[in-house]
Protein backbone atom coordinates (compact mmCIF):
# COMPACT_ATOMS: atom_id res chain seq x y z
CA UNK A 1 0.00 0.00 0.00
CA UNK A 2 2.89 2.22 0.87
CA UNK A 3 4.03 2.34 -3.10
CA UNK A 4 0.67 3.16 -5.02
CA UNK A 5 1.11 6.94 -3.83
CA UNK A 6 4.58 6.85 -5.84
CA UNK A 7 3.13 4.85 -8.64
CA UNK A 8 0.52 7.34 -9.55
CA UNK A 9 2.54 10.23 -8.54
CA UNK A 10 5.50 8.60 -12.02
CA UNK A 11 1.97 8.11 -13.94
CA UNK A 12 1.10 11.99 -13.40
CA UNK A 13 4.46 13.06 -14.65
CA UNK A 14 4.54 10.95 -17.54
CA UNK A 15 0.84 11.92 -18.40
CA UNK A 16 2.38 15.46 -17.74
CA UNK A 17 4.86 14.88 -20.36
CA UNK A 18 3.38 13.48 -22.94
CA UNK A 19 0.83 16.11 -23.17
CA UNK A 20 3.14 18.78 -23.52
CA UNK A 21 5.05 16.53 -26.51
CA UNK A 22 1.07 16.11 -27.64
CA UNK A 23 1.31 19.74 -27.94
CA UNK A 24 4.42 20.31 -29.63
CA UNK A 25 3.03 17.52 -32.28
CA UNK A 26 -0.32 19.30 -32.78
CA UNK A 27 1.49 22.82 -33.66
CA UNK A 28 4.26 21.33 -36.00
CA UNK A 29 1.24 18.92 -37.65
CA UNK A 30 -0.70 22.59 -37.81
CA UNK A 31 1.87 24.42 -39.15
CA UNK A 32 2.54 21.81 -42.17
CA UNK A 33 -1.29 21.84 -42.74
CA UNK A 34 -1.36 25.20 -43.65
CA UNK A 35 1.09 25.20 -45.75
CA UNK A 36 3.99 27.13 -43.72
CA UNK A 37 7.30 24.57 -44.57
CA UNK A 38 9.90 26.11 -44.19
CA UNK A 39 13.09 27.01 -46.61
CA UNK A 40 14.99 24.43 -44.51
CA UNK A 41 13.37 21.82 -41.99
CA UNK A 42 16.54 21.10 -39.60
CA UNK A 43 16.84 24.39 -38.66
CA UNK A 44 13.04 24.95 -38.62
CA UNK A 45 12.47 21.97 -36.36
CA UNK A 46 15.22 22.63 -33.55
CA UNK A 47 13.59 26.53 -33.37
CA UNK A 48 10.01 25.21 -32.98
CA UNK A 49 10.99 22.84 -30.42
CA UNK A 50 13.31 25.27 -28.70
CA UNK A 51 10.69 27.65 -27.06
CA UNK A 52 8.10 24.22 -25.93
CA UNK A 53 11.83 22.44 -24.30
CA UNK A 54 12.65 25.26 -22.54
CA UNK A 55 8.81 25.86 -20.81
CA UNK A 56 9.01 21.90 -20.37
CA UNK A 57 12.35 21.90 -18.11
CA UNK A 58 11.15 24.14 -16.28
CA UNK A 59 7.80 22.71 -15.50
CA UNK A 60 9.73 19.16 -14.91
CA UNK A 61 10.70 20.77 -11.76
CA UNK A 62 7.19 21.11 -10.55
CA UNK A 63 6.73 17.20 -12.09
CA UNK A 64 9.50 15.85 -9.81
CA UNK A 65 8.41 18.02 -6.58
CA UNK A 66 5.11 16.40 -7.29
CA UNK A 67 6.81 13.27 -7.41
CA UNK A 68 8.68 13.32 -4.00
CA UNK A 69 5.86 14.89 -2.11
CA UNK A 70 3.62 12.06 -3.11
CA UNK A 71 6.45 9.77 -1.59
CA UNK A 72 7.02 12.43 1.69
CA UNK A 73 3.45 12.99 1.68
CA UNK A 74 4.43 16.23 1.97
CA UNK A 75 3.65 19.93 0.51
CA UNK A 76 7.17 21.13 1.04
CA UNK A 77 9.12 19.54 -1.92
CA UNK A 78 6.01 21.58 -4.22
CA UNK A 79 7.03 24.80 -2.21
CA UNK A 80 10.70 24.04 -2.78
CA UNK A 81 10.11 22.98 -6.84
CA UNK A 82 7.93 26.06 -7.20
CA UNK A 83 10.80 28.48 -5.69
CA UNK A 84 13.33 26.30 -7.81
CA UNK A 85 11.31 27.00 -11.29
CA UNK A 86 12.42 31.02 -11.86
CA UNK A 87 16.21 29.36 -10.77
CA UNK A 88 16.15 26.78 -13.59
CA UNK A 89 14.12 29.06 -15.75
CA UNK A 90 16.98 31.98 -15.71
CA UNK A 91 20.05 29.40 -15.78
CA UNK A 92 18.28 28.35 -19.58
CA UNK A 93 18.04 31.69 -20.68
CA UNK A 94 21.69 32.24 -19.91
CA UNK A 95 22.53 29.33 -21.71
CA UNK A 96 20.38 30.13 -24.05
CA UNK A 97 22.45 33.71 -24.67
CA UNK A 98 25.50 32.19 -24.33
CA UNK A 99 24.77 29.83 -26.79
CA UNK A 100 23.88 32.54 -28.98
CA UNK A 101 27.08 34.26 -28.75
CA UNK A 102 29.19 31.44 -29.69
CA UNK A 103 26.73 31.16 -32.64
CA UNK A 104 27.14 35.30 -33.49
CA UNK A 105 31.09 34.85 -33.28
CA UNK A 106 31.57 31.93 -35.44
CA UNK A 107 29.04 33.99 -37.83
CA UNK A 108 31.49 37.16 -37.86
CA UNK A 109 34.49 35.13 -38.35
CA UNK A 110 32.75 33.45 -41.74
CA UNK A 111 31.82 37.17 -42.20
CA UNK A 112 35.26 38.69 -42.39
CA UNK A 113 36.65 35.24 -44.35
CA UNK A 114 33.88 35.72 -47.29
CA UNK A 115 34.33 39.25 -47.52
CA UNK A 116 37.93 39.15 -47.67
CA UNK A 117 37.46 36.00 -50.38
CA UNK A 118 34.96 38.33 -52.18
CA UNK A 119 37.21 41.30 -52.61
CA UNK A 120 40.20 39.21 -53.38
CA UNK A 121 37.99 38.19 -56.08
CA UNK A 122 37.59 41.46 -57.63
CA UNK A 123 34.27 42.64 -56.06
CA UNK A 124 33.70 46.50 -54.62
CA UNK A 125 33.60 46.46 -51.00
CA UNK A 126 30.17 47.51 -50.58
CA UNK A 127 28.99 44.75 -52.77
CA UNK A 128 31.43 42.24 -51.00
CA UNK A 129 29.78 43.18 -47.80
CA UNK A 130 26.07 42.98 -48.99
CA UNK A 131 27.01 39.36 -50.16
CA UNK A 132 28.79 38.54 -46.85
CA UNK A 133 25.89 39.56 -45.14
CA UNK A 134 23.12 37.76 -46.83
CA UNK A 135 24.74 34.81 -46.55
CA UNK A 136 26.05 34.52 -42.95
CA UNK A 137 23.68 36.84 -41.60
CA UNK A 138 26.52 38.16 -38.84
CA UNK A 139 24.69 41.59 -38.62
CA UNK A 140 21.87 40.63 -36.07
CA UNK A 141 19.14 43.39 -35.60
CA UNK A 142 21.49 45.82 -37.33
CA UNK A 143 21.39 44.39 -40.55
CA UNK A 144 19.04 46.55 -42.39
CA UNK A 145 21.16 49.80 -41.00
CA UNK A 146 24.79 48.50 -42.47
CA UNK A 147 22.85 47.15 -45.81
CA UNK A 148 21.72 50.45 -46.23
CA UNK A 149 24.64 52.52 -45.32
CA UNK A 150 26.98 50.34 -47.92
CA UNK A 151 24.18 50.40 -50.37
CA UNK A 152 23.94 54.01 -50.36
CA UNK A 153 27.22 55.67 -49.90
CA UNK A 154 26.13 55.96 -46.11
CA UNK A 155 28.44 55.32 -42.33
CA UNK A 156 29.51 52.38 -43.12
CA UNK A 157 31.87 52.51 -39.76
CA UNK A 158 29.55 53.69 -37.86
CA UNK A 159 27.09 51.28 -38.70
CA UNK A 160 29.30 48.26 -38.27
CA UNK A 161 30.14 49.43 -34.83
CA UNK A 162 26.20 49.98 -33.62
CA UNK A 163 25.93 45.98 -34.66
CA UNK A 164 29.17 44.84 -32.53
CA UNK A 165 27.69 45.79 -29.61
CA UNK A 166 25.52 42.91 -29.25
CA UNK A 167 26.69 39.93 -28.00
CA UNK A 168 29.61 37.96 -29.75
CA UNK A 169 29.47 40.46 -32.49
CA UNK A 170 32.29 42.43 -30.68
CA UNK A 171 34.51 41.61 -34.07
CA UNK A 172 32.51 44.11 -36.08
CA UNK A 173 34.08 46.35 -34.44
CA UNK A 174 37.84 45.58 -36.19
CA UNK A 175 35.94 45.34 -39.54
CA UNK A 176 35.04 48.86 -38.77
CA UNK A 177 38.33 50.17 -38.25
CA UNK A 178 39.82 48.25 -41.80
CA UNK A 179 37.02 50.07 -43.37
CA UNK A 180 37.87 53.38 -42.04
CA UNK A 181 41.25 52.28 -42.55
CA UNK A 182 40.91 51.26 -46.47
CA UNK A 183 38.65 54.48 -46.88
CA UNK A 184 40.93 56.87 -45.32
CA UNK A 185 44.01 55.78 -46.04
CA UNK A 186 43.71 53.11 -48.76
CA UNK A 187 45.07 50.35 -47.54
CA UNK A 188 44.22 46.83 -48.22
CA UNK A 189 41.24 45.90 -46.70
CA UNK A 190 41.52 42.39 -47.42
CA UNK A 191 44.42 41.71 -45.87
CA UNK A 192 43.39 43.70 -42.89
CA UNK A 193 40.05 41.37 -43.06
CA UNK A 194 42.69 38.35 -43.26
CA UNK A 195 44.62 39.47 -40.02
CA UNK A 196 41.13 40.28 -38.69
CA UNK A 197 39.88 36.67 -38.80
CA UNK A 198 42.73 35.10 -38.06
CA UNK A 199 42.72 37.01 -34.37
CA UNK A 200 39.48 35.78 -34.29
CA UNK A 201 39.87 32.42 -34.56
CA UNK A 202 42.69 32.75 -32.14
CA UNK A 203 40.40 33.89 -29.51
CA UNK A 204 37.22 31.82 -30.12
CA UNK A 205 40.21 28.47 -29.86
CA UNK A 206 41.21 30.01 -26.79
CA UNK A 207 37.79 30.10 -24.86
CA UNK A 208 37.34 26.59 -26.21
CA UNK A 209 40.51 25.80 -24.56
CA UNK A 210 39.31 27.82 -21.55
CA UNK A 211 35.87 25.70 -21.56
CA UNK A 212 37.44 22.53 -21.71
CA UNK A 213 39.46 22.96 -18.90
CA UNK A 214 37.09 24.22 -16.38
CA UNK A 215 34.98 21.55 -17.70
CA UNK A 216 36.50 18.72 -14.71
CA UNK A 217 35.44 21.63 -12.48
CA UNK A 218 31.47 21.81 -13.80
CA UNK A 219 31.60 18.15 -13.30
CA UNK A 220 32.71 18.29 -9.96
CA UNK A 221 29.92 21.06 -9.25
CA UNK A 222 27.34 18.95 -10.50
CA UNK A 223 28.37 15.67 -8.86
CA UNK A 224 28.45 17.98 -5.70
CA UNK A 225 24.56 18.80 -6.72
CA UNK A 226 23.91 15.05 -7.13
CA UNK A 227 25.66 13.47 -3.75
CA UNK A 228 22.39 14.50 -1.42
CA UNK A 229 19.56 12.53 -4.00
CA UNK A 230 22.17 9.92 -3.72
CA UNK A 231 22.63 9.51 0.21
CA UNK A 232 18.64 9.31 0.13
CA UNK A 233 18.64 6.65 -2.58
CA UNK A 234 21.12 4.47 -0.62
CA UNK A 235 19.23 5.13 2.66
CA UNK A 236 16.12 4.04 0.88
CA UNK A 237 18.07 1.16 -0.54
CA UNK A 238 18.90 -0.10 2.69
CA UNK A 239 15.41 -0.40 3.93
CA UNK A 240 15.41 2.75 5.85
CA UNK A 241 12.79 5.63 5.04
CA UNK A 242 14.52 8.92 4.35
CA UNK A 243 11.91 11.08 3.67
CA UNK A 244 9.57 10.40 6.61
CA UNK A 245 12.23 11.47 8.79
CA UNK A 246 13.11 14.60 6.77
CA UNK A 247 9.68 15.67 6.50
CA UNK A 248 8.17 14.47 9.45
CA UNK A 249 9.90 14.39 12.16
CA UNK A 250 11.58 17.77 14.26
CA UNK A 251 14.90 16.50 14.15
CA UNK A 252 14.74 15.63 10.26
CA UNK A 253 13.03 19.37 9.19
CA UNK A 254 16.48 20.83 10.88
CA UNK A 255 18.48 18.61 9.29
CA UNK A 256 16.59 19.48 5.68
CA UNK A 257 16.75 23.00 6.25
CA UNK A 258 20.56 23.41 7.39
CA UNK A 259 21.37 21.04 4.80
CA UNK A 260 19.69 22.50 1.84
CA UNK A 261 21.28 25.88 2.80
CA UNK A 262 24.71 24.12 3.04
CA UNK A 263 23.93 22.73 -0.11
CA UNK A 264 22.73 25.77 -1.85
CA UNK A 265 25.61 27.70 -0.33
CA UNK A 266 28.12 25.33 -1.37
CA UNK A 267 26.88 25.08 -5.04
CA UNK A 268 26.93 28.68 -5.07
CA UNK A 269 30.98 29.18 -4.05
CA UNK A 270 31.85 26.73 -6.15
CA UNK A 271 30.21 27.92 -9.39
CA UNK A 272 31.50 31.30 -8.50
CA UNK A 273 34.73 30.41 -8.18
CA UNK A 274 34.61 28.37 -11.75
CA UNK A 275 33.69 31.73 -13.36
CA UNK A 276 35.93 33.58 -11.57
CA UNK A 277 39.10 31.13 -12.96
CA UNK A 278 36.92 31.50 -16.20
CA UNK A 279 36.97 35.15 -16.36
CA UNK A 280 40.63 35.66 -15.11
CA UNK A 281 41.77 33.40 -17.54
Amino acid sequence: MTGQPVYAAVCAGAAAWLLLERGGASRRARLLLAGGEPPRAAAWSWRLRTPAVRLRREWLCLVVAALVAVAARSVLPLVAGACAMPLVGRRLRARERAKERERRVDAVIAFCGAMAGELRAGWHPGQALLWAARTTRALGGEEAAVLAAARFGGDVPEALRRAAREPGAEGLAGLAACWQVAVDGGAGLAAGLDRLEAALVERRDQHERLKALLAGSWATVALLAVLPVVGLAMGWALGADPLRVLFHTPAGLACLAVGGCLEGLGLWWAGRVVRAAGEES
